[in-house]
């Protein structure tokens, strides 16, 4: 089957000349013209950390495309869709466009693919609602597609006060609670909001964002690491050239979301989710995404899954390490390795490499322990032994932290 066989029947039918025209006008070449169109879509805004570098990511993706497009015979679209920083408009009005920008980003990207009969697309999201959007669209298209996930935000320094210490964007809750309280000073607070963001990036604890991205890696939509890889991290950009080469695959293959998103795909996406105590967001996201492919996920899911999932990762918002922290250990492969060996996650699905999970997950990393010592003594975060991510015969909880109540 043709890489192109959507985009042909605007660039290849002689009825189309106006279309073709038009096409033209953009730069394309006669040569371009019998080429593969790939949509590469980005939720950048200015405003926002999580996506103020989605636009030059995009840009990247496409000089990917440019530089090796005799081998990979792609030409790439970018376009673009909104974004809300739930983080911003938090405790205000706007947080009730929080949720709704969601299926405006599916809609948005839905509406341009299919107007504009692209062959394949890559979503580049950054900001919690931005990932279910994006998975929700390539469902919807159901064609090939790969999601490359903005990245986590690094850590943030404060020095005042009796000495320097890791913060994220959840410590300016807790910094402006203690003024109020009387136990640090306006000086105090106001170093912790302007230093627990140092730059670009999602939110850094295991918040919606990178929860999502979580779980969406673990289903196999979007590349190894590519949840845990750090915006700033240059093995983002490495990741972008990577999802060139993976889409040129995906079309030579045929492979669409709909072979990838199953009912096993769902499953381990829980079960990461579980594993690592990501947000409680994701139980709507995921049985949203569930429903554009007509696999309906129910609350029973969750709690059967989440009975059956030991707790093991010590991450904020309920621990102490940051996603950029997983990164430095070996990252969501190497937990859902740990996952896979274990027997709670399916290895047999395809992801986006065109390979299964588990193939995806045989060349990586193996978590280092310290097995039956107390998570206070145990080194880490670093390479050998941590104290990120538990053994699962001393877990932090038995099961999962989502509870379903009745």
């Amino acid at each position: 089957m043709p890489s192109n066989k959507y985009s042909s029947q605007l660039t290849q039918n002689k009825a189309y000349g106006t279309a073709q025209a038009m096409l033209y006008a953009t730069g394309l070449t006669e040569f371009d013209m019998v080429r593969a169109q790939v949509g590469i879509v980005s939720m950048w805004y200015d405003g926002n950390p999580c996506n103020m570098h989605l636009g030059r990511l995009a840009d990247y993706v496409q000089a990917s495309m440019r530089e090796s497009i005799d081998r990979n015979n792609l030409v790439g679209m970018r376009f673009n869709t909104i974004g809300v920083s739930d983080a911003i408009s938090m405790g205000t009005d706007g947080m009730s466009y929080s949720l709704p920008s969601r299926d405006l980003i599916a809609d948005s990207i839905e509406s341009v693919m299919s107007a504009h009969w692209y062959d394949g697309l890559i979503t580049i999201p950054g900001c919690d609602k931005n990932m279910p959007g994006c998975i929700i669209a390539m469902a919807r298209l159901n064609r090939p597609a790969i999601m490359v996930y903005g990245g986590t935000i690094g850590a943030g320094r404060t020095t005042l006060g009796p000495c320097t210490r890791t913060i994220d964007i959840e410590c300016t809750f807790e910094a402006y609670a203690q003024y109020v309280k009387g136990e640090i000073s306006d000086e105090e607070r106001q170093d912790v909001v302007r230093h627990a963001c140092p730059g670009e990036g999602a939110c850094g604890g295991l918040y919606t964002a990178n929860t999502m991205a979580v779980a969406i890696e673990a289903m196999g939509l979007s590349l190894p690491y590519s949840s845990s890889t750090p915006a700033a991290d240059p093995l983002k950009l490495a990741e972008c050239k990577q999802a060139v080469e993976a889409i040129r695959v995906l079309l030579e293959k045929d492979i669409k979301p709909k072979d990838i998103m199953t009912r096993k795909a769902f499953e381990n996406a829980i079960t990461v989710t579980n594993a690592l105590g990501g947000s409680t967001n994701s139980v709507l996201h995921l049985i949203a995404m569930g429903h554009a492919v007509d696999i309906p996920i129910a609350l029973e899911d969750f709690q059967e899954i989440s009975r059956r999932t030991p707790y093991i990762a010590d991450l904020r918002p309920s621990g102490k390490y940051l996603m950029a922290d997983l990164h430095s250990i070996g990252g969501t492969p190497a937990v859902l390795k740990y996952l896979l060996a274990h027997g709670l996650i399916h290895g047999d699905i395809m992801t986006v490499t065109g390979k299964t999970l588990a193939e995806n997950l045989a060349e990586c990393r193996d978590l280092g322990f310290t097995e039956g010592m107390p998570s206070t003594v145990r080194k880490g975060p670093g390479p050998g032994d941590q104290g990120l991510i538990h053994s699962i015969e001393h877990p932090l909880k038995a099961s999962g932290h989502l509870q379903i109540l009745r």
